[in-house]
């Protein structure tokens, strides 16, 4: 079984600290922390099966999306040997205006 690297674009590592922000707000450093965490861990299980999720056909370059702890949907791509992380939307955004250059 081969092993995808899994990259996160810069794109996605903005959502993570505008997410961290907005539930540190609300709540502490370590809640918000803690999931980060998990859902970091939940995007680094696509580098063994990188093909789950559901793809976007109505998207150019084969886009996928799965969905995380009900309120999350990551949007990711998968190259030849690489799975880059493209998104990170929380709390049922819509997708469509949020892949502007991607």
């Amino acid at each position: 079984m081969t092993n995808y690297e899994v990259s996160f674009r810069p794109r996605a590592r903005k959502d993570f600290i505008a997410l961290y922000r907005y539930i540190a707000k609300r709540s502490s450093a370590r809640i918000a922390g803690g999931y980060i965490l998990r859902i970091e861990k939940a995007c680094e299980t696509l580098a063994s099966f990188p093909e789950r999720g559901t793809t976007l056909g109505s998207f150019p370059h084969g886009l996928r999306k799965i969905g995380f702890e009900r309120r999350v949907t990551i949007l990711f791509r998968v190259g030849q040997d690489r799975v880059d992380i493209l998104r990170i939307l929380y709390g049922g955004r819509e997708i469509g205006p949020r892949l502007e250059g991607l």
